[in-house]
C-alpha cells in the first residue's frame, strides 16, 4: 500500500529500523551493568578486608592468570593459615610496601643472592617480588599453622611501627624479632604501587591501604586439585560464592584504587 493511500495506517516494519540502534542500547545497558557489578565487587572486597576477612582476587588473564586468597596480614590466625593451606594450596607469603621493606632492610631476594642460578626474569612481569623468607624468633620450626600465623601477624605489627616511624625503625629492630631463613616469604611491593605493577602483591597492599590497615597483606595462590594448575577464574569465583568470600577482578581494583 502506498503511503498516501487511504486505509488503515501500516505498521512499521522492524527491518526498516536503522541497523545497530537497538544493539547500541543493549551494549550500553550491559556496560553499565558490568561497571555496577565491578563496583559492587570492590565494595564487598573492601568491607571484607576492613573486617579482617579474606578476599579472592584474580589478577589478569594476560598476566599470571591466577586467583589468590588475600588476607589483611594483621588478621591472620592459625585457622586462616589452615584455610589457605587446604583451600588454596599455593605459597603463603606476606607482602609489605616498599617503604616498610626499606625500613626493615629487606632487599629483593635476587639482589641478595650471589649464585649462578639467580635469574629473576619471570614470564609474567619484569621481576618477582620475593625478599627474604623469615620466621618470628618465638616460633619453633616456623612451619606450623600457629608458627606461620605468629610470623605473619608480627610482620604486620612491625609494618605498622615502621610506617609510623620510618626513620626510627631499623633493620636491627627487624632482626631482633625475626630470623632468616624462615618459612614465610616476605614480598616487596613496587615503589609506586599499582601505578608501577599490578601483581597480587600490589593488589593486596592497595586493599590494605584503602581500609587503613597496616601496610601488609597475605597472598596465597589457588591451585586446582585435579590438574595442579592455577584454579580457573570461574572455578575460583564459584568457590568464593560457596564460601561467602568476595571475589574481585584485579582490573576492578586497579580502576578503583590506583
Amino acid at each position: 500500500m502506498r503511503a498516501d493511500a487511504e486505509g488503515p495506517e501500516a505498521e512499521p516494519d522492524p527491518a526498516d529500523a536503522p541497523v545497530g540502534v537497538g544493539d547500541a542500547d543493549v551494549d550500553a545497558d550491559v556496560e553499565a551493568e558490568t561497571d555496577a557489578d565491578a563496583t559492587a565487587a570492590v565494595d564487598r572486597a573492601l568491607a571484607a578486608f576492613r573486617a579482617g576477612d579474606p578476599v579472592c582476587v584474580h589478577d589478569f588473564a594476560d598476566r599470571e592468570g591466577e586467583t589468590d586468597v588475600v588476607y589483611p596480614a594483621g588478621a591472620v590466625d592459625a585457622a586462616a593459615v589452615a584455610h589457605m593451606r587446604n583451600d588454596a594450596g599455593g605459597l603463603i607469603c606476606v607482602a609489605v610496601d616498599d617503604a616498610v621493606a626499606d625500613a626493615f632492610g629487606l632487599p629483593f631476594l635476587a639482589d641478595a643472592l650471589d649464585h649462578p642460578a639467580v635469574n629473576d626474569d619471570p614470564a609474567y612481569d619484569d621481576r618477582s617480588s620475593f625478599s627474604l623468607p623469615v620466621n618470628h624468633r618465638e616460633t619453633f620450626t616456623g612451619i606450623t599453622d600457629a608458627d606461620r600465623a605468629l610470623t605473619i601477624t608480627e610482620v604486620a605489627n612491625a609494618a605498622a611501627a615502621a610506617a609510623a616511624d620510618p626513620e626510627g625503625y631499623t633493620p636491627e629492630d627487624f632482626a631482633a624479632s625475626f630470623r632468616a631463613p624462615g618459612h614465610v616469604h616476605v614480598l616487596r611491593g613496587a615503589v609506586d604501587g599499582l601505578t608501577e605493577r599490578v601483581g597480587h602483591t600490589e593488589l593486596g597492599l592497595a586493599l590494605a591501604a584503602a581500609v587503613d590497615a597496616p601496610p601488609a597483606a597475605v597472598v596465597c595462590e589457588m591451585l586446582d586439585d585435579e590438574t595442579g594448575d592455577a584454579l580457573a577464574p570461574e572455578d575460583a569465583a564459584a568457590y568464593a560464592d560457596r564460601r561467602g568470600i568476595p571475589y574481585v577482578e584485579g582490573a576492578a581494583l586497579v580502576e578503583a584504587l590506583r
